[in-house]
């Protein structure tokens, strides 16, 4: 039997015209297979905006599995070829050795700019039963200069403290990122948000965030800051357990795996 611990990432899908996110697909990699499955945040997309399923996954209900990195998601990292592509790593803590395409696609949200997709993890517990995740910080193309100066001056490990947005009324659970001198250096992303606001409300002492890492110019606007944020959870917590997150057709498979 395979012991690799499963690794899991999920595809969400933007609206162009509401510019609505919504969850759409989850990949999986045992280690020796991928496994594609659409989740039930789809049929959400399917009636509000009309989504339609991918060229490469055509049927709702069924399980995708290759040995190989589905086309969709292989797409989406950036070929070694690329003479930016050392540089590109290093902005997100990777390295070109034993380079993990299911990390690599979660830390850089496979982000195309053909398309309205991107991918995002799911934090798998350390034996401590701690989570831990790397992030960009969004939004940062709206922070007005002082803040951008302010970003600058940030040193690996330094604290960023995190803050109800309440009065978003684009995301009534938006939460900041702010210096402890109360700069405001971005936003969580969106998917990040859904998955630790309950603890934060809950007990915000089991939430930290600290810096990963500052790319100063000339990396781009939205590569500036990256961010490690670890957790601990309540009990019966399981990280993206909504309803939208739960697979269309369930792949035994995975649930084997996952349980070992």
């Amino acid at each position: 039997m395979n012991m690799t611990p499963t690794k899991t990432l999920f595809l969400a899908w933007q609206d162009y015209r509401s510019r609505s996110w919504f969850p759409v697909g989850r990949l999986t990699f045992d280690g020796e297979v991928y496994s594609f499955v659409y989740i039930k945040g789809v049929k959400e997309a399917q009636q509000k905006c009309g989504f339609e399923p991918l060229m490469s996954f055509p049927e709702w209900d069924r399980v995708y599995r290759s040995t190989e990195l589905f086309a969709v998601f292989a797409n989406r990292v950036m070929p070694h070829s690329r003479p930016d592509y050392h540089n590109f790593l290093s902005r997100f803590n990777l390295s070109a050795q034993n380079l993990d395409l299911m990390e690599f696609l979660g830390r850089t949200e496979g982000e195309r700019q053909t398309d309205n997709f991107k991918v995002f993890p799911c934090p798998q517990p350390n034996h401590d039963q701690q989570y831990r995740i790397v992030f960009l910080a969004h939004g940062l193309q709206y922070l007005p200069k002082y803040s951008v100066q302010r970003m600058e001056q940030l040193e690996v490990g330094d604290p960023l403290w995190l803050a109800h947005d309440f009065h978003n009324s684009y995301d009534n659970k938006a939460l900041t990122l702010n210096t402890v001198d109360h700069h405001i250096l971005g936003y969580c992303p969106r998917y990040l948000v859904e998955n630790v606001f309950d603890i934060l409300m809950r007990d915000p002492k089991l939430v930290e965030v600290t810096v990963a890492k500052v790319n100063l110019p000339p990396a781009p606007i939205k590569s500036r800051l990256l961010c490690e944020m670890t957790y601990s959870a309540f009990e019966g917590y399981v990280p993206f357990g909504q309803k939208q997150y739960q697979p269309l057709v369930e792949d035994q498979e995975i649930c084997l795996s996952m349980a070992s």
